[in-house]
């Protein structure tokens, strides 16, 4: 009843505070301390009390209300910092103010004219010192940056506790009640839970106080300094060392398991997680606040960011041994699995968690190289591909997607992350992919596969960046299984289709992806790879129909008319279509497969991913076809049918085979002018123009021209059979962005430029025929085809003798 009492008193002031048609008397303490005298049990009550329509009817009728309630409640926390809170009531004041405060600022952020209200002064009773006053946003972040280390409410004392010996606030040294040990603090101090409540309440007031960037409408590229975070992490706060220590520390040190005891957090309530992710929220907040960022790639980061400075100078291995613990802590929380059925604490902040990590790679470069070094980047990369692969089908996590994307692709530029990928993978999580045996660079490939054939259409833009990935590792990818060798195949299929490659200006840049990925495994991997070797050999009509493809007029025009009712016709979906135009043979034998992307059983207690809830954005991108629709149906190992078909195939048909390699894409394999027109390809920019390529930060420049092996540190020459002279036409140059072009400050948005389009939304753009010939001719397709050359009849005379 004490209680139900308390919300009324409070609910009564407040409607009379915006009801009344003349301003309330600031000095009237009486109706003012009913806001934070009485004892309302946690935040939650504030906003259930306080509805969004009231507080917007006080802001525009009456504003002279809401000022004097955001100064006394300023006020009041002010006093608390110089009384050091030293009693229950005094606590219990300012959690109440800093309640009502985290309620009421983010709707006076809605009005343009409410927004500099709290970088006025904070009224004074002496005019003389008027000039001198604080601005009432600073007093605001200045007591709450005191009160998160003030003794016996935030922090545990160090001296006898009470209220007559309580610390003086302004006196007290702050590096020594640093609230976790860990980077700059070793000592770990006991835990309390109302400390952590008290904490997190604090720290979604400052979120409050920092998201004045959301409700600011930006005025083309500039960035719009933030003021209350500048000051909050300048030189002027006097705890922004202690503070960035103490939120990393309690960030990296969280344990959401602890003992390991079953259901413990059904029993128990964990006063740590709230917590953490406040802090983290605040640290990616103020760590992304870098106006210097998005300014020019060398630019160096702003260093009044006291944030950003003490982020990038951390050196000790042992401390990024303890971020890096932190880091793969939490992201394999969600993934862990246990007999007893949700036994264990699953934590949900995993994707602040990659947006921090992105961060700490890229003001830290010490430490994306220690992450590098180590087999814990595996650790990174498994929760990373967990996460994408169950994001893939929901549109309201596309921001999840794109972070996972830009970290792989800034890890992939270095040498040590290919390496990594070929240890074995054997750990059994409930992904919604094929089962498989191999290592971790066939986990990725699969995911990959899985995103691009079952994602929504707003992952397009991120097509390339997945192929640039592959890209970056494939140099070093010692053997990859049947699964994962069919899928990239799988992936050529459909991107090779002629509708497809004339249906945008920038279609073909995936196939020159994947082509590279080929062209790197055969010239520097080509020994341990007989899986792929296999599977290109039985998909060569694949790379026959590139090297045949048609540039006349009349070709382009039947092949865009296998589309064309598409737009007659908005009723009949592509996959119809698609499934119309498929040949009647291929129809038949794709008829009798199963194909592994759809039918292929997944593994144990896997979920498939689902889509967004209702509500969110629908699609703005016209969409493509199922790639499983685009080709054939593919598996990993054909059936007894499909060898039987293939034996006897290549049996009847080796004069056909003979003619064909004789015919004119084996003759302009061996013509000296097309060697070099395709060695210059990487040079030439004429077919790019229009579309900007990615700038290349050649990790590989050391290694151009050497066949290197990812079995060590060490280069060594890869051996090749005396039957197979495979010329080195071109080295593997890394496509690594600078993090100036992953994105943003923010680390999600997408700036690069290849965007994979449907004819729908290109219907004004038509292929012609000098521009097909312009990058047809620059296909790299000597390395394959010289390995069909020479491997073709040993198989075929393989077939035979059996």
């Amino acid at each position: 009843m004490g209680n139900a009492d308390t919300k009324l008193h409070f609910r009564k002031a407040f409607v009379e505070l915006s009801t009344k048609t003349k301003p309330v008397d600031p000095n009237d303490e009486e109706f003012w301390d009913q806001f934070w005298s009485d004892s309302l049990a946690n935040a939650q009550d504030i906003f259930t009390v306080i509805p969004s329509i009231e507080i917007r009817q006080l802001r525009d009728e009456s504003p002279n209300n809401l000022a004097t309630l955001c100064y006394k409640s300023v006020e009041k926390l002010v006093k608390a910092v110089d009384t050091s809170c030293r009693t229950h009531q005094d606590q219990l004041v300012a959690l109440n103010c800093i309640r009502l405060l985290t309620r009421i600022i983010p709707y006076m952020f809605e009005d343009p004219d409410w927004r500099t209200f709290f970088w006025s002064s904070l009224p004074s009773g002496q005019p003389h010192e008027d000039d001198d006053t604080l601005p009432l946003a600073k007093a605001l972040v200045s007591a709450l940056c005191d009160l998160l280390f003030c003794p016996d409410f935030t922090v545990s004392a160090n001296k006898k506790s009470g209220p007559d010996k309580a610390e003086d606030l302004a006196s007290v040294d702050s590096c020594e009640y640093i609230w976790e040990a860990g980077v700059g603090f070793a000592t770990s101090p006991s835990h309390n839970p109302q400390h952590d409540f008290n904490r997190a309440e604090i720290l979604k007031l400052l979120l409050a106080c920092f998201s004045e960037t959301i409700y600011v409408t930006p005025v083309g590229d500039a960035l719009v300094a933030n003021k209350w975070i500048e000051y909050f992490s300048s030189g002027e706060n006097r705890h922004t060392l202690p503070l960035f220590t103490s939120l990393l520390n309690v960030v990296c040190s969280y344990d959401p398991v602890g003992f390991g005891v079953p259901y413990n957090h059904l029993l128990f309530n964990d006063s740590r997680e709230p917590l953490v992710e406040a802090a983290l929220q605040v640290l990616i907040v103020v760590l992304d606040h870098d106006t210097n960022n998005s300014c020019e790639e060398d630019t160096a980061p702003n260093m009044d960011n006291l944030f950003i400075n003490y982020i990038s100078r951390i050196h000790r291995e042992e401390d990024f041994a303890f971020i890096l613990k932190g880091f793969t802590k939490l992201l394999n929380n969600p993934l862990t699995q246990t007999y007893l059925p949700n036994s264990t604490k699953k934590i949900q902040f995993h994707q602040e968690l990659l947006v921090f990590f992105w961060k700490m790679c890229d003001y830290n470069k010490k430490f994306l190289y220690f992450v590098l070094k180590t087999s814990d980047v595996l650790d990174i990369l498994v929760p990373i591909l967990y996460h994408l692969n169950d994001s893939r089908a929901d549109q309201s996590r596309v921001g999840l997607m794109h972070i996972g994307v830009f970290i792989l692709l800034l890890l992939s530029g270095e040498r040590n992350f290919g390496v990594r990928l070929n240890k074995p993978y054997t750990v059994s999580l409930p992904m919604d992919i094929p089962v498989f045996s191999g290592t971790h660079a066939d986990l990725l490939i699969i995911v990959f596969h899985k995103i691009i054939t079952t994602g929504h259409q707003r992952l397009q833009p991120l097509f390339d960046c997945l192929l640039t990935i592959l890209v970056n590792v494939s140099p070093y990818l010692k053997t990859l299984s049947m699964v994962s060798s069919t899928k990239i195949l799988h992936f050529l299929e459909a991107f090779s289709t002629p509708w497809f490659l004339l249906s945008s200006p920038n279609n073909h840049h995936l196939v020159f992806f994947l082509l590279e990925i080929f062209n790197n495994i055969i010239q520097y991997q080509f020994d341990g790879n007989s899986n792929l070797v296999y599977t290109i050999i039985r998909k060569r009509h694949v790379f026959h129909g590139l090297a045949n493809l048609a540039t006349d007029p009349g070709s382009i025009n039947r092949s865009l008319m296998r589309k064309s009712p598409l737009i007659k016709k908005p009723s009949k979906g592509k996959l119809d279509l698609i499934k119309e135009t498929v040949p009647k043979e291929r129809k038949r034998s794709s008829d009798s497969m199963t194909s592994s992307s759809l039918d292929s059983p997944s593994m144990e207690g896997s979920r498939p991913a689902l889509p967004a809830e209702p509500g969110t954005l629908k699609v703005s991108l016209a969409s493509i076809p199922r790639i499983d629709k685009m080709t054939e149906k593919e598996s990993a190992h054909p059936s007894p049918q499909q060898l039987s078909q293939l034996t006897q195939t290549i049996a009847n048909g080796i004069s056909l085979m003979s003619h064909d390699e004789a015919a004119a894409p084996a003759s302009k394999l061996h013509s000296p002018a097309k060697e070099e027109m395709v060695e210059g390809s990487g040079n030439d920019d004429e077919d790019r123009a229009a579309t900007p390529t990615p700038s290349a930060t050649d990790s590989y420049e050391t290694h151009q021209g050497e066949g290197y092996t990812s079995a060590s540190a060490t280069p060594t020459k890869l051996s090749r059979s005396q039957s197979m002279p495979i010329k080195e036409l071109n080295s593997p140059k890394s496509k690594t962005l600078s993090p100036k072009e992953k994105g943003s400050t923010s680390g999600i948005q997408l700036q690069r430029s290849f965007s994979v389009l449907s004819a729908g939304s290109e219907s004004k753009w038509s292929p012609s025929p000098d521009w097909v010939q312009g990058w047809k001719t620059k296909l790299p397709l000597q390395t394959v085809m010289r390995l069909l050359q020479v491997l073709v009849p040993q198989v075929e005379k393989i077939c035979i003798d059996k």
